[in-house]
């Protein structure tokens, strides 16, 4: 995370300070180190292809968990890929990857109806979409035809096709990836697709350590990292157990009231033309939730919506021409709400 952000990293709570919380009698501390010991065992499993990357693996995980699909955009190199099929694989579900083209069209997504001549009727063939774990690489390189496929299926979790619906099963998550910088060949995702994704990851390039530890790591590998080393650490179950878990975090009015706070902010801002929905919202009190899990508390404090908002956030505000001509991000204007704030104690 850029270093505006370094002061809103999440910190575990010092036990003998009085958080006013009451936690939730109905989940142990047993509970949690099991649920703990499990996440902790995907990051680690990870760790084994991906270095330097860690926070980003944590907000994947994140997103998962908090049943919300994550939009990974960086340039060229950087692992987006590599950590989407990395976490894929730790987790005991089904996984298809789709690369988007300028020639994809919708029903290579979806699925179509094919004519069953034995039975004389048509039948629908599922596409790849119709699985657990969905990998779309380059998602900004198909045009708006294509990218629309994914409306329904991302927010409702089925999909209509000629006058049926077809339900996917849980857990359904799509990991998409984008490069930012380049621009001939690629369609730029409308503000309701972004809408529909849990979070933004903005990577950017590994620290001169991270990069010396990636060519000792593989100085002596030819070819591409071998993801077929990671073993499954989570099956569906789990993923349940810990959606359930994640219900049972304990969240007081003043900490929905800061989350409401922030995201009102973001309408009445002056560098914002528009600011996050009500969706934002939700976002942000899933997601909260999900990192007072990972930190093996039962309920939520502030640092744990500063640490997620940024992510939550960024892809949902159109900033100003003024304000992009200044040179502003969006990363940058929902850090400066995040400190104009008064944090709830």
């Amino acid at each position: 995370m850029s270093d505006i952000l370094d002061d809103f990293l999440p910190k575990p709570p010092d036990p003998s300070d009085d958080l006013g919380v009451t936690p939730d009698p109905t989940v142990g501390s047993s509970d949690f180190a099991h649920l703990q010991r499990k996440i902790d065992s995907v990051l680690e499993e990870c760790g084994k292809i991906i270095i330097g990357q860690e926070e980003m693996l944590e907000l994947i995980l994140i997103c998962i968990l908090s049943d919300g699909h994550i939009l990974l955009e960086g340039v060229p190199g950087i692992a987006k890929t590599l950590a989407a099929k990395s976490v894929a694989k730790t987790i005991d579900a089904e996984f298809s990857r789709i690369q988007f083209t300028p020639d994809l069209m919708p029903t290579d997504i979806i699925g179509t109806s094919l004519f069953n001549m034995k039975e004389a009727e048509f039948v629908f063939k599922k596409g790849p979409i119709f699985n657990n774990m969905i990998l779309i690489d380059e998602i900004n390189r198909a045009p708006a035809k294509t990218q629309s496929a994914l409306f329904e299926v991302m927010e409702e979790k089925q999909i209509s096709y000629d006058g049926k619906h077809y339900q996917l099963e849980d857990p359904f998550v799509v990991i998409a990836t984008q490069n930012p910088i380049e621009q001939e060949g690629t369609y730029r995702l409308p503000e309701a697709q972004l809408d529909r994704f849990l979070m933004k990851i903005i990577l950017e390039y590994p620290n001169r350590k991270d990069e010396i530890a990636i060519l000792n790591r593989f100085k002596d590998v030819s070819g591409p990292p071998d993801t077929s080393v990671l073993s499954a650490m989570l099956t569906k179950v789990d993923l349940q157990a810990l959606k359930d878990a994640m219900t049972k975090i304990y969240i007081k009015d003043d900490i929905i009231s800061y989350i409401a706070d922030l995201v009102g902010a973001t309408r009445e801002h002056s560098k914002v033309y528009l600011g996050a929905s009500p969706r934002a919202s939700l976002a942000l009190m899933r997601t909260s939730k999900v990192v007072a899990l990972m930190a093996g508390r039962n309920f939520v404090i502030p640092e744990d919506i500063q640490y997620v908002a940024p992510h939550v956030l960024n892809h949902r505000l159109i900033l100003t021409p003024d304000a992009e001509m200044e040179g502003q991000t969006s990363h940058s204007v929902v850090a400066e709400i995040i400190k104009s704030k008064e944090v709830p104690r």
